[in-house]
């Protein structure tokens, strides 16, 4: 069966005609559907649409408050005595009054050598002293009779003058004696070694039994005396000044934070700045400080690394925010502020921080509202919807 060409296009014209009639049956019925849902309830949809398109953020108040002007430096924590412990005497160690790492108040027994050949020389000595006595008294006794005649004319002058060096001399024995029972007395007491200080014990590095010399190169102990103790700290040179001047007009307060600690509040000490170093170190170009604090309940230790905070004066009504406020872009530091709804982005100059907060020089106002968590998101004029911070709650 033949089919003609003009048959063929009569049909797809046909086709073609009757899908465009479909087509346009079908967007008429939706727009008219469109239409009834909007006068229906469309209002409402437009506005939860609105609301999602709202970024949530967490807020903080700019706050106007006292602030203490601080400088910050990593310090090291010293002693501010230290002793070895070594004998005074040849002899062996017969007893250890303590353990390692034992605190020591002073004049605690230590170390005991054994004494006996000291008692001996001692009661040598005393014994030459008791017999020197006698032998003054003697001579005494004869220049006292002596003199008797001399005064009689019963004996030359020069007689006389033999029973007097004899008094001399037997003077001068017995007070040599009485040096040597002195010293004596001190060898038997330098046998107990007490401790010079407070403070803590290392470990015993010689052990009971063992035998010592006199100002041997090794020690016995090495004490540390940890309270009161120190820390020292450098500063930039250019803080010399300022650190002077509040320092000539009061004490001025140290914190110390060890840098390993966990409890930053339950491990914080403070003291008081005591000395400012004559010079300044040319190859840092920082000057050091030492400061003195009490360490009753041993929280610094010696050769501990600490932050230490000098604090100079108050700064009164100053303008704080959270650090984690500020922000930093192309033209420097700024903030989100939040003004009826909508993120405003504010140019700041920040003056200091101060732990968490940062002191403003200008840029924000008491009382305003400022972005703390969700900058990421925001751009200038989007608007924001503010919600609470579930770690305060």
């Amino acid at each position: 069966m033949k089919v003609s060409l003009n048959t063929i296009t009569i049909a797809i014209t046909l086709l073609c005609a009757f899908a465009l009639t479909g087509c346009h049956y079908f967007s008429d019925a939706g727009d008219k559907s469109a239409k009834n849902a909007k006068s229906a309830g469309g209002g409402k949809a437009d506005k939860k649409g609105k609301d999602a398109l709202a970024i949530p953020v967490i807020v903080a108040t700019v706050a106007e408050q006292s602030v203490p002007l601080k400088i910050q430096a990593i310090g090291n924590v010293e002693v501010q005595a230290t002793v070895s412990i070594k004998s005074r005497l040849d002899g062996q160690i017969v007893k250890v009054g303590f353990s390692d790492g034992q605190d020591l108040a002073r004049g605690q027994l230590l170390f005991e050598i054994d004494a006996r050949p000291l008692h001996a020389q001692w009661q040598q000595a005393q014994a030459a002293l008791a017999r020197d006595k006698a032998q003054l008294d003697r001579a005494r006794a004869q220049e006292e009779r002596y003199k008797d005649l001399l005064q009689k004319g019963f004996v030359s002058q020069d007689a006389y003058a033999q029973f007097r060096t004899n008094v001399d001399t037997a003077a001068a024995t017995v007070r040599a004696d009485e040096a040597a029972v002195e010293n004596a007395r001190l060898q038997t007491e330098y046998a107990v070694i007490r401790s010079p200080i407070d403070g803590r014990a290392g470990k015993v590095l010689i052990q009971q039994g063992n035998l010592v010399k006199a100002n041997d190169t090794v020690s016995l102990v090495v004490i540390n005396q940890v309270a009161p103790i120190y820390v020292s700290f450098a500063v930039p040179e250019q803080y010399l000044g300022i650190i002077r001047k509040y320092m000539a007009a009061g004490k001025l307060a140290v914190e110390a934070l060890p840098s390993a600690a966990v409890d930053a509040a339950a491990t914080m000490a403070t003291g008081t700045l005591a000395f400012i170093d004559n010079t300044v170190d040319a190859t840092t170009g920082t000057v050091r400080l030492r400061a003195t604090f009490p360490n009753l309940d041993k929280t610094l230790w010696p050769g501990q690394f600490v932050t230490a905070s000098l604090t100079l004066n108050e700064q009164q009504n100053a303008i704080v925010v959270p650090s984690q406020a500020i922000q930093t872009g192309p033209k420097g530091q700024f903030v989100y502020v939040v003004k009826a709804g909508a993120a405003e982005m504010r140019e700041i100059t920040v003056e200091r921080v101060d732990g968490a907060q940062s002191v403003i020089g200008k840029g924000l106002a008491p009382g305003e509202q400022v972005v703390t968590s969700g900058q990421s998101r925001l751009i200038p004029g989007i608007k924001v919807s503010i919600k609470s911070d579930a770690k305060k709650s």
